[in-house]
């Protein structure tokens, strides 16, 4: 099967051309782009242009003229969609509605599904909700404590997201460490620009740190994760409408308000240098995911595996050494010559006498979308 992989950002797009078959473990990558937000917002001129290519591709390596079908990130799927679904008018509809949490990213979203289906009209589409791993939080987690009618009205709780990424990659943990996909007790740390770290007991997430939006937890590349309120309300009373404050926490604010930059490897090289900027942004940044992962292994239970994944997670081994450091009372401790290796794949970054592994497990949200893709549309099919 031939599927179209489109995981569009705010103002970006990576694409997929893959083959998958039934029985691919790793899915060949036929065609595998990114367009860097400077480069455009996602209109229809840009995504024709992307599709121009993906059929070039298309005919070069198969001789046909589309994909067998179409898989969709999508950041936000509330309440209404708990697992992938193919899209359909009333779907993009409740897609476009649930905006209002995600209005950048479900918008592109749905950008991509109307250009899609213009495009190939007879090729099926399938929406994957970064949100639907976490429909398994308890209440006591998910809920926020405020009056009843927010939540019944408004919807107002904890969805969570990068669920995509951390599904898969509790997936590879427990073959890695041999543990069945419904026994695995794990805290999952997804660090990239957004960032979240997510308690896995029994395979499924029971707490995340990222809440009604994308917002609140970590301090991210652009984004200022947990603070009070009540900030919120002191900017609006000093003049700041809300769609001023919600682009300052959103887009200049994290490692980007505190150092200047939201690129971490930058930040690092600034902090051994002695930037005294550099080094407060490393500081939070690793003390708030720190102070997380501890709280998170309690909520599990005791984990069988700290997992690292995402751009930082995955090639960091600054960053990842100065937030293990401060895991030592959890008796974990880093070895830094498999933290500095260059081996790929799932790795080992703890020394053997911690309590438990520390892990770097890459991921791939693309190789999880496709999965996904294929098998609705594949259900789709036996059912008729």
């Amino acid at each position: 099967m031939l599927i179209l992989v489109l995981n569009p950002g705010s103002s970006s797009l990576k694409y997929q051309l893959r083959r998958l078959g039934p029985s691919d473990a790793a899915p060949g990558i036929l065609l595998e782009r990114a367009i860097d937000p400077q480069e455009g917002r996602l209109d229809s001129v840009l995504l024709g242009n992307v599709f121009d290519e993906v059929d070039a591709a298309i005919r070069d390596i198969t001789g046909r003229d589309r994909p067998d079908a179409i898989g969709l990130r999508v950041v936000h799927g509330g309440d209404r969609f708990s697992s992938p679904v193919g899209v359909n008018q009333t779907v993009m509809d409740a897609i476009q509605e649930l905006g209002e949490f995600a209005p950048l990213h479900n918008a592109a979203s749905v950008a991509c599904m109307r250009a899609a289906a213009a495009r190939w009209p007879r090729t099926p589409q399938v929406a994957v909700f970064d949100t639907a791993f976490h429909r398994t939080i308890p209440d006591h987690a998910s809920r926020y404590a405020v009056p009843e009618e927010l939540y019944t009205k408004y919807g107002i709780k904890r969805y969570g997201f990068h669920g995509i990424s951390v599904e898969m990659v509790c997936r590879d943990t427990g073959t890695y460490l041999g543990v069945p996909p419904g026994s695995l007790n794990a805290v999952v740390a997804h660090l990239g620009n957004g960032a979240s770290v997510t308690a896995v007991r029994e395979g499924r997430s029971v707490d995340t740190s990222m809440g009604m939006t994308p917002l609140e937890g970590l301090v991210m590349g652009t984004r200022s994760g947990d603070l009070d309120p009540s900030i919120v309300t002191l900017l609006q009373r000093r003049g700041l409408g809300a769609d001023e404050v919600d682009e300052l926490l959103n887009h200049r604010a994290g490692l980007l308000g505190l150092a200047g930059s939201a690129d971490m490897r930058a930040i690092q090289d600034a902090a051994r240098h002695g930037d005294t900027r550099a080094i407060l942004a490393s500081d939070m940044a690793a003390y708030r995911l720190a102070k997380y992962i501890a709280a998170y292994n309690m909520v599990v239970g005791g984990a069988a595996a700290l997992v690292l994944t995402g751009g930082i997670g995955e090639h960091s081994s600054r960053f990842r050494s100065h937030v293990i450091s401060r895991l030592e009372p959890l008796g974990l401790f880093i070895d830094e010559v498999r933290n500095r290796s260059a081996e790929t794949g799932v790795r080992v970054i703890s020394t053997d006498a911690s309590a438990f592994p520390v892990l770097v497990v890459p991921s791939d949200e693309e190789r999880a979308i496709a999965e996904a893709t294929a098998a609705v549309v594949l259900s789709d099919e036996s059912a008729i």
